[in-house]
């Protein structure tokens, strides 16, 4: 059993570096089967989901070698087109694998995707679009099963942008015949990136950030090295940590252009946010402002950081409506939160936030990736200590939290270590 315990009421205060994108980096690391030869990526976040997709990866033939952040995948004999099935239950952005498998081999097998429980998230908008390119898609035995004599170049349109299967298109894509037209594309910055990559390999790819994507398929691809970004949502995640404890903290390695919704809803909650470059300072004096707010696909405010800041809320002053419109599961987090003496209230995708300060700690579980995290930023507004049960989910998108916090002054302690750090 993993925990975190944190001790509330510590103001925050110091500059850190931002890992890199774990949205940016799983893509990207799929993107290396479409080539038959090597791929480098530096500034990779060491996260469980990146070692989950390493191991898929070596498990297909693949050499992957991890060394500090940088990561070489040489994807020369890869020759199994079968995703293991307790990798897919393990992590959902396995499903990623099925565009880039069936353009290098025309084929590829993979089960229903498992990860975190924030909804129902289902994978039929991927396989539509698979299916639009030629590739024919049964089910068998609980596997999916999906074969293409030759993937053809076809117009493809989503009619909502879901970012995994607009990933899935592109990378299905490049290697097609003829023009792929991907219109109601999602346009998050991780699109972009991938995009990026993929042309730095000999892709054709335009409008990638736009909702209308037009790839010219190619015959072959080349060997390339890329960066990953800042991680935005974690970026997000310590800001949410210091409004709700107070204080002033400096995030270097971020990509504040991307990051306009969440900087500027963060602003309207009382926060003094500063960006440029690639820094982002953040301070907070006194508590969180009411604000109704709402998530939608980018550029809007991120479903993501729902739940931090719902937190951040919580521990507020006045009252708030919070509106999930992505999915329906990521309120989980409030059950957790109430246990802390937060006061929302819950109505369909709605929740109702007056705001309460100090919360109290107490023992609670994280629901989720996000919602660990969130519990953690509540956990800086509380008085006593809060122990967050379930961690592994924090550590498949954080690559150390406790380090991070620890660093900017917060009390906090994981499982295994003997003495508190402050």
């Amino acid at each position: 059993m993993s925990e975190i315990r944190i001790r509330g009421l510590c103001p925050l205060k110091g500059e850190i570096a931002i890992q890199g994108s774990k949205n940016a980096a799983l893509p990207m690391m799929a993107a290396s089967v479409l080539h038959k030869g090597t791929t480098v990526l530096t500034h990779v976040p060491r996260i469980q989901d990146v070692f989950c997709m390493m191991g898929i990866l070596e498990s297909m033939g693949c050499r992957c070698r991890l060394e500090g952040h940088q990561l070489e995948i040489d994807a020369a004999d890869l020759t199994s087109v079968s995703i293991p099935e307790h990798y897919i239950k393990a992590m959902r952005s396995s499903i990623i694998l099925l565009g880039p498998l069936l353009g290098r081999f025309g084929e590829a097998v993979t089960s229903y995707p498992g990860g975190c429980s924030i909804g129902r998230r289902p994978i039929d908008l991927h396989l539509e679009a698979l299916r639009r390119l030629g590739a024919g898609i049964r089910e068998e035995d609980g596997k999916i099963l999906a074969s293409a004599g030759r993937l053809v170049g076809a117009e493809i349109r989503f009619g909502f942008p879901s970012v995994g299967a607009t990933e899935n298109a592109l990378m299905a894509a490049v290697l097609a015949e003829g023009t792929t037209v991907i219109r109601g594309a999602a346009r998050e910055p991780e699109i972009q990136e991938l995009s990026h990559m993929l042309n730095g390999m000999g892709a054709r790819i335009r409008g990638a950030g736009t909702d209308v994507i037009q790839v010219e398929g190619v015959k072959t691809l080349r060997d390339t090295q890329v960066r990953v970004s800042g991680d935005r949502i974690a970026a997000g995640t310590y800001i949410a940590c210091v409004m709700a404890a107070g204080g002033r903290i400096c995030l270097r390695q971020t990509e504040p252009e991307s990051m306009t919704a969440v900087l500027s809803a963060f602003s309207r909650m009382g926060a003094r946010i500063q960006a440029g470059g690639e820094t982002v300072t953040a301070s907070m004096d006194g508590r969180p402002a009411a604000i109704d707010l709402r998530t939608s696909p980018y550029p809007g405010f991120p479903t993501d950081l729902q739940s931090p800041a719902l937190a951040v809320l919580a521990s507020g002053r006045g009252t708030s409506c919070l509106e999930e419109t992505v999915f329906e599961g990521r309120f989980a987090t409030a059950r957790e939160l109430v246990k802390m003496g937060a006061r929302i209230r819950v109505e369909g995708n709605r929740a109702m936030v007056e705001g309460r300060f100090p919360l109290t700690g107490t023992r609670v579980e994280a629901p989720d990736l996000r919602g660990g995290a969130a519990l953690a930023a509540a956990a800086m507004a509380a008085e006593g200590e809060t122990v967050i049960g379930q961690c592994r989910h924090i550590f498949r998108g954080y690559e150390d939290i406790c380090r991070d916090l620890a660093a900017l002054g917060a009390s906090i302690q994981r499982e295994s270590e003997a003495t508190w750090v402050e």
